[in-house]
């Protein structure tokens, strides 16, 4: 019998400076893409390969989520919400975000579960069960996605070794897509309420050896300003 797939959160939380005056009324990954909201594309992927139980963090215009969204059983979904604004006055950063919702996404420090940004577009990624499989019988803290560099961003953020390592330095670099695979252990440490970006915590595991990546080369963007935004039709 195979084990239930990992369930998945989406960072939402966000208040999408860039994307103004489209964010100013309506949390960007609740804005149209192709004829529904962002997220939307997410959830469809994430129910299509298997996931049945997602967390969405929110805290800017929060209340728009679980009126737009429900809660997910039009896709077959069991989704809850994290009201970071309501809980602790604004966003909590990724790591202090993934930290409050820890004992929603996981029973045990070896348990894995999906974090995917709420504004990055990337329709034809799949939310593997046997890549959760395979990260979650190996020893690593994380397995992050990479893509190839944007204009908007040419210096990258990690380099990769031929073990399929992520590197802090190096040749070339690569995009962090802001797409991942995280074992509980990692964020146990972090105190509930407390703010803190992901950042320290990957080069952490990128000393001890212990944050694997891979190259995605499918369709991606960064949804970060309104032409971006524009250029998805």
């Amino acid at each position: 019998m195979n084990p239930p797939a990992p369930k998945a959160l989406i960072l939402a939380a966000g208040r999408g400076e860039r994307m103004r005056p489209l964010t100013d009324h309506t949390p960007k990954p609740l804005l149209p893409v192709r004829g529904k909201p962002l997220i939307e594309w997410h959830l469809e992927a994430l129910a299509r390969d298997g996931v049945r139980d997602v967390v969405i963090n929110t805290a800017w215009l929060e209340e728009q989520f679980p009126a737009a969204l429900g809660d997910g059983s039009r896709w077959g979904l069991r989704i809850r919400y994290s009201f970071e604004g309501r809980d602790h006055g604004g966003a909590l950063e990724t790591a202090g975000g993934i930290a409050k919702v820890l004992p929603t996404l996981a029973d045990g420090p070896d348990d894995v579960f999906w974090v995917v940004s709420g504004d990055v577009f990337t329709p034809g990624f799949v939310f593997s069960a046997d890549a959760a499989a395979r990260f979650a019988a190996g020893p690593a803290l994380a397995h992050l996605w990479l893509v190839p560099n944007a204009p908007h961003h040419p210096q990258g953020d990690f380099a990769l070794s031929p073990q399929g390592l992520a590197l802090a330095d190096g040749e070339p670099r690569y995009t962090w897509s802001s797409i991942g695979l995280y074992r509980a252990a990692m964020f146990v440490n972090v105190p509930v309420g407390r703010r803190l970006p992901l950042r320290p915590l990957l080069e952490d595991a990128i000393r001890r050896q212990r944050l694997q990546a891979e190259l995605y080369h499918g369709p991606w963007t960064d949804v970060g300003t309104p032409e971006r935004l524009a250029s998805l039709g």
